[in-house]
């Protein structure tokens, strides 16, 4: 457990926590393994758990037939980012339990995962409130830097549009 607190420290979304709390996270984790190319979970599906990269990186793609081509072309998934070692993803499952907004993908081979159960971390929060306070502002913020990038991908993607018409 040692090691998992360790790099729980390095996780953007739990800057200054307390290593008590870390901890005690720590203890609800487990780790998960995945080779380049392996869905981690699809877009759609249901949410239960909180993500952190420990080693390699993934792709969070979403899928463009959603929003329909008018033309009837299948279009393939398209990456809208790519996330590294301290990043976290599957965060809005903490908010709202609804369905996963996007596929999650791995992008390296040996790609390491620690695996957050929702109910448990919720139920540390509950027990903790500085704990909760603390984790909802870091993601919070997380969630926050992650909007703001879409938005500047949305907003090009815009642009180019235009000036491609």
């Amino acid at each position: 457990m040692p090691e998992l607190s360790n790099l729980l420290k390095q996780a953007d979304i739990f800057f200054q926590i307390s290593p008590e709390f870390i901890d005690m996270i720590a203890a609800i984790c487990q780790e998960r393994r995945y080779q380049a190319g392996e869905n981690i979970f699809l877009e759609g599906s249901g949410s239960d758990d909180l993500y952190i990269i420990l080693q390699g990186e993934v792709d969070i793609l979403v899928d463009p037939g959603l929003v329909s081509d008018q033309r009837g072309v299948e279009l393939p998934a398209v990456t809208i980012a790519t996330l590294r070692r301290g990043q976290s993803f599957g965060e809005i499952a903490l908010v709202d339990q609804g369905v996963r907004s996007a596929t999650t993908c791995a992008a390296t081979n040996e790609t390491r995962l620690l695996v957050i159960p929702r109910n448990e971390l919720i139920r540390l929060c509950d027990l903790h409130p500085d704990l909760g306070y603390r984790l909802m502002r870091n993601l919070a913020a997380d969630l926050a830097m992650k909007l703001r990038n879409t938005d500047l991908l949305i907003r090009e993607e815009l642009l180019f549009s235009e000036k491609s018409k």
